[in-house]
């Protein structure tokens, strides 16, 4: 594809969440959910939607500019262990060795997938940005689950879509991104992001937080890397490698452990 053909990072971010959620919030309506806010909820998911959205999505959608996805799906790998961390603190009680040995288990497995080695370079800033949409999407996820809200997880998820939108529109003017001039091809993955990236999988996420503990909600996040590589190995006849099954070996057991601490 040529250069200049798809869209600026964050004027990609900025049209996926705010036209998400507008039909999530249409939808909501049509099916008559709940859509005035109290105040409380109102904050709630101001400070949710930022933290999520413009924090955890906005800052790996700069920092892929200048680290590799592998890198970068490392660094984000690592939310389960801020979550136990500040769920941790809140609760003033440490995490359970099981819990620990869990997390690092399924981050090493998510590290084995994205073929992390040493030669991968990534300058500072772009570390600093992963580690912090890795800590913001934490306390967003940690904040639903410590003050829910009472409207569903529909209306929940459209909102945050829509203030994480507002935001990425403010970076969109402060950084100067040009006018698009998208292909077909990088309209068909704009769609594939609003639909399932947005629309299905962010509201998925918000319902899990609803049902699950943070800790074991978070472990999509290892799951993730395994799925995309056995996907690749299935409808793609990407090779496998002994690696390969250790990674997802590591992921499951890791995922299975968390799964362990929090019933």
């Amino acid at each position: 594809m040529r250069e200049g053909s798809g869209f600026p990072p964050f004027t990609m971010a900025a049209m996926r969440t705010l036209v998400a959620g507008a039909i999530l919030l249409l939808a909501s309506g049509a099916l008559r959910h709940r859509l005035r806010l109290t105040r409380a909820e109102l904050g709630v998911l101001i400070a949710s939607g930022t933290l999520l959205w413009l924090g955890g999505n906005g800052l790996v959608v700069w920092a892929e500019q200048h680290a590799g996805s592998g890198y970068a799906a490392v660094i984000v790998g690592s939310t389960p262990i801020w979550v136990a961390i500040i769920t941790a603190l809140l609760d003033r009680r440490a995490p359970s060795w099981l819990l620990v040995a869990s997390l690092v288990l399924g981050l090493l497995g998510v590290a084995i997938l994205s073929g992390l080695g040493a030669s991968s370079q990534v300058d500072v800033a772009a570390l600093a940005a992963l580690l912090g949409a890795s800590l913001t999407w934490s306390l967003g996820t940690v904040l639903q689950r410590r003050r829910p809200v009472g409207v569903s997880a529909q209306v929940s998820s459209a909102y945050q879509l829509l203030f994480g939108g507002v935001g990425f529109v403010v970076l969109r003017v402060l950084t100067g991104e040009p006018t698009p001039h998208p292909t077909p091809e990088a309209w068909l993955a704009w769609g594939y992001l609003v639909v399932f990236g947005s629309l299905l999988a962010f509201t998925a996420f918000i319902a899990m937080l609803r049902l699950l503990p943070a800790n074991l909600a978070m472990t999509y996040s290892y799951v993730n890397p395994a799925v995309a590589v056995l996907l690749g190995w299935l409808l793609l006849g990407e090779p496998l490698s002994v690696w390969t099954f250790v990674g997802v070996g590591l992921v499951l057991v890791g995922v299975g452990g968390v799964y362990r601490t929090g019933h």
